[in-house]
């Protein structure tokens, strides 16, 4: 089952990239080879970029509309997303037995 998220994020408007401040850096960072070892560094190198960008907000909602996978988005790793995606899929239940009912 695919997550559908509220349609909040404008797909059409995608300046919110060039103020990225990932714009200009390796994209090889937010995308680390496993999540032990050195590939650690290399996430919290990539979230200490996120932390510091404009756009972070805006990069986290596409990332979860999109439904990415793999890599840094938001400031957020694979599992953090995941456990959005799980808390938002929770959140809708009670909503979805009220309008079966």
């Amino acid at each position: 089952m695919a997550v559908t998220w509220s349609p909040v994020f404008d797909w059409n408007a995608e300046d919110w990239r060039n103020d990225a401040a990932c714009r200009h850096t390796n994209v090889e960072l937010y995308f680390p080879a496993g999540n032990t070892g050195t590939a650690v560094e290399q996430i919290e190198a990539a979230k200490a970029v996120c932390r510091a960008c404009p756009v972070q907000s805006a990069c986290l909602q596409f990332a979860l509309e999109s439904n990415q996978e793999a890599g840094i988005w938001g400031g957020k790793d694979e599992e953090e997303r995941r456990r959005l995606r799980r808390g938002w899929r929770a959140s809708q239940r009670p909503a979805m037995r009220s309008a079966t009912a």
